[in-house]
């Protein structure tokens, strides 16, 4: 009798066991779809991956699942934007170029030769710029949660090493869809052509254009090096890579749960930027291994690009004022 009930009791916690392990997992109360247009293999990605949905699922319970879409399978930097804009995506991680068409006021952002360095740029973004563009962002129902690293976009091409503006001169180079991109391009004599990302290793593989900028991270990933003979450092705009979100959408999130994510946004910044910074290092390494020729270019002659581009500083100032470039200057 007694081994009948320790059996029926074993049997029956057994069967408690066997239920509790079957229940479903809590269902997500939040997905976040994330667009982003470049492959797994970008940093910004490894980042978005490894760090933000892993620490964003684990940490809320579960109750926000993080979708990442990379390779423009929500569609270009632009269409992610509105997509956000309008709330038919949740986030889209994009470089912050993609957002000048929005504003104006925006253009500070690509302003040639604004920053010396990564460290003057994150102490920008970090201390006054995220908070501006927000400000400026609101009718759109925008905000940038994070600024990253994209970096300092440069040349390559496939006539010479480019050291002094004049090398541009008649250059047929791909640019972004960007109005002061093909501003700055024209003051340097070169012809700026707009294509879009997605087409852009066809273009130059076909001699469509001669040449394209872009950091480091995306010459190498985008495997341009297989297409161009020539990298030159120029170092001629800073790219932040930004996370947007949709402002009604954010607001609208338990305040517990934003808590939360905003712990973990800091910490995403960081080690996305310290992510960008080794691999856009490695990645002028594997450059050179693949058999194209990189130069950089001494202060001096920077300079002479900069000379060449000032219309555009003089033509934001008498619109917008210097406040902010006066902030930039005093970074060290």
């Amino acid at each position: 009798m007694k081994r009948y009930a320790m059996n029926t009791m074993k049997g029956l916690v057994l069967c408690f066991l066997t239920a509790v392990f079957a229940l479903p997992a809590q269902a997500a109360e939040y997905t976040f779809r994330v667009a982003f247009i470049g492959p797994e293999s970008h940093g910004q990605f490894i980042s978005l991956n490894e760090k933000f949905k892993v620490d964003v699922e684990k940490k809320t319970n579960g109750r926000v699942v993080v979708e990442i879409y990379p390779n423009a399978q929500l569609g270009s930097d632009r269409q992610a934007i509105e997509g956000v804009s309008i709330g038919t995506i949740e986030m889209s991680a994009s470089g912050g170029s993609a957002l000048l068409p929005l504003d104006d006021q925006l253009k500070i952002m690509d302003l040639p030769f604004l920053f010396k360095s990564s460290e003057i740029a994150h102490q920008a973004y970090d201390q006054f710029l995220t908070k501006e563009f927000n400000k400026i962002l609101e009718p759109h129902d925008l905000i940038i949660l994070y600024a990253a690293e994209l970096g300092f976009r440069h040349i390559t091409n496939n006539r010479q090493p480019i050291h002094k503006p004049d090398d541009l001169k008649g250059l047929k180079i791909r640019t972004m869809e960007n109005p002061l991109h093909v501003e700055s391009f024209k003051l340097l004599g070169s012809n700026p052509t707009p294509v879009a990302f997605s087409e852009l290793y066809t273009a130059l593989q076909q001699g469509t254009v001669d040449a394209q900028e872009n950091p480091i991270s995306v010459i190498s990933t985008g495997k341009f090096y297989e297409v161009q003979k020539y990298l030159s450092l120029t170092g001629h705009i800073y790219s932040p890579t930004v996370l947007l979100v949709n402002k009604t959408y954010w607001e609208s999130l338990p305040e517990d749960i934003r808590s939360i994510l905003s712990e973990i946004l800091k910490e995403t910044q960081a080690f996305e930027r310290d992510v960008l910074v080794k691999q856009n290092i490695a990645a002028v390494d594997e450059l050179r291994g693949k058999g194209v020729q990189v130069n950089d270019l001494s202060p001096e002659e920077k300079q002479a690009f900069f000379d060449r581009c000032k219309p555009v500083y003089d033509a934001y100032v008498k619109k917008y004022g210097d406040s902010l470039l006066q902030r930039i200057n005093t970074l060290k």
